[in-house]
């Protein structure tokens, strides 16, 4: 695949973490953190993995309305 390099190293982050149904939440920040990546550069890579269709993300809320992390799953290839 002809994916970034950000897009290589979330992607290992992500299906690292995921559970066996290739399912995980971290916030981009988490990820940030802890790749040494910016946020900015996280959320590019995010939109890369979206467009390869190698992951799908899902809004998640909390009980008051607010925002809270994606829900991140990831495609079996």
């Amino acid at each position: 695949m002809d994916l970034p390099h950000r897009a290589f190293v979330v992607y290992i982050y992500l299906k690292d973490r995921a559970n066996k149904n290739g399912v995980c939440w971290p916030s981009v920040n988490r990820i940030a953190a802890d790749t040494k990546l910016s946020a900015a550069t996280v959320r590019r890579a995010v939109k890369d993995l979206r467009k390869a269709k190698l992951i799908e993300t899902e809004q998640r809320y909390r009980y008051n309305g607010e925002n809270s992390s994606l829900l991140y799953k990831l495609k079996n290839i």
